[in-house]
């Protein structure tokens, strides 16, 4: 069964909008797992423009499924997830002044850096996951640095599947059993949404997470997040 990781990080950009406690974020995160979410997702990025440290340590103790933080893991990212240990921690190469992930990781250029990183988190019993581009030399320098999955960069996938659902799914079925067959988890996010995950599950069936959250809370302004959530979970049958 492929989970259903819901990133909270846009409910906590409108919290800061205005400033104060509405929407609160744990308690959206709380009813996310309600309806039906196998897993909630938060980036906190070192400007805390929407997830913020406060709100990683608030979400700890109270969530009932898994925890995946993700973020680029500078000095204080690294302290804030030995300090949480989270289920799962995802590697995304961004830098801080970026709105959202745009890129995977150059896994072979920055493959010492990674081997550090990852080997830290392992210690600590975090389960690794290495945000990449659905190539076979950046998903194989991903299983040598030591991550226990890697998470396919899907923008390029959204884009394309309106011309050729086919044409675009293929690069993503071919990374995909790379990386089953190097003993990697499979984890996949960016731009999935109600129109293109179905098509990518029915493809990848084997997918162990996807993480979706811009579109997710987009389509619970008209749907409602109880039926939002239901029926991103129709997509992952």
């Amino acid at each position: 069964m492929t989970k259903l990781s819901v990133n909270i990080n846009k409910v906590a950009t409108l919290r800061n909008a205005r400033g104060g406690d509405v929407p609160n974020v744990v308690k959206v995160a709380l009813d996310c797992e309600s309806f039906g979410a196998e897993g909630i997702t938060v980036h906190p990025r070192p400007d805390e423009r929407h997830i913020k440290r406060a709100d990683v340590y608030a979400l700890k103790p109270l969530l009932k499924t898994e925890f995946n933080i993700e973020g680029y893991p500078a000095p204080e990212f690294i302290d804030l997830v030995l300090k949480v240990k989270p289920h799962q921690v995802t590697l995304v190469p961004d830098s801080p002044a970026q709105i959202t992930s745009n890129s995977g990781w150059d896994t072979k250029q920055h493959f010492d850096f990674l081997s550090e990183v990852l080997d830290a988190f392992n210690h600590a019993g975090v389960r690794t996951s290495v945000f990449v581009s659905a190539e076979a030399e950046m998903i194989e320098y991903a299983a040598k640095a030591g991550a226990d999955r890697v998470e396919l960069y899907t923008e390029p996938y959204a884009t394309d599947y309106e011309k050729s659902p086919e044409a675009a799914v293929a690069p993503f079925v071919e990374a995909a059993k790379i990386a089953r067959n190097l003993g990697l988890g499979i984890n996949a996010g960016h731009d999935l949404s109600l129109v293109n995950l179905n098509f990518l599950y029915k493809n990848i069936p084997w997918l162990d997470e996807v993480s979706i959250g811009h579109a997710l809370i987009s389509d619970a302004l008209y749907l409602g997040l109880e039926k939002t959530i239901q029926e991103y979970k129709n997509c992952l049958r």
